[in-house]
This record gives structure tokens, C-alpha cells and sequence, in this order.
């Protein structure tokens, strides 16, 4: 059975930082796709970050610059480093994670970041 759980959200002022972790479990972690989507308010979820499992990283244009994520397949983590947070950012965070060749996206229940202005 294959669990994301996410870490590390909560109410942070605007120009602050967050980390959030996702610790993954029941899946091939070194073979998978894994990231970070979110859900605002009354919008759909949205990609916010993902990194293969080769390493390549990609980012949605509102967080270039301040957000950055990274993986450890030894401990089977991916993080989300938020820099310079933005009351735009304030959402419910997603981890994700695909293994190669599988059509199935993994989903956590999500952590909440909320940024105050």
C-alpha cells in the first residue's frame, strides 16, 4: 500500500519561509516521479514543483526563484523548500509521486500553508 505523508505546513507571514517533507512508503521511491501540487480556495490543484527520478527538476513560473525542491532516495523523502512566501501561495500542498511505467499518481491528504499579509 503506497502512503505520502506530508509535514510542515502552517501560518507563516508574508516574506517568511517554509519547509514542507513528504515521507513516502510502499513504492519504488527511487523510481518514481514525485512533487508538489496545491489547491487554493475555490481553484483547481495546480503542479507547483516535480522532480524525476533522474533528478530534473521543474517549477510552475509564480515559485521560480523561491521555491525549490529536492529528493532523498535513501530516505525516501521529497521536500519543498518555500522562500519568500507570498499570500498568493496560501493553499492545501500535495505530495505526488508516479513510479516509472505505472499510470497510477499517488497522492498525500495534504498539509495546509497559509501566508498572512
Amino acid at each position: 500500500q503506497v502512503q505520502l505523508v506530508e509535514s510542515g505546513g502552517g501560518l507563516v507571514q508574508a516574506g517568511g519561509s517554509l519547509r514542507l517533507s513528504c515521507a513516502a512508503s510502499g513504492i519504488i521511491f527511487s523510481m518514481s516521479a514525485v512533487g508538489w501540487y496545491r489547491q487554493a480556495p475555490g481553484k483547481q490543484r495546480e503542479l507547483v514543483a516535480t522532480v524525476t527520478s533522474g533528478g530534473s527538476t521543474d517549477y510552475t513560473d509564480s515559485v521560480k526563484g523561491r521555491f525549490t525542491i529536492s529528493r532523498d532516495n535513501a530516505k525516501n523523502t521529497v521536500s519543498l523548500q518555500m522562500n519568500s512566501l507570498k499570500p498568493e501561495d496560501t493553499a492545501v500542498y500535495y505530495c505526488s509521486a508516479q513510479a516509472i511505467g505505472i499510470p497510477i499518481r499517488y497522492w498525500g491528504k495534504g498539509t495546509l500553508v497559509t501566508v498572512s499579509s
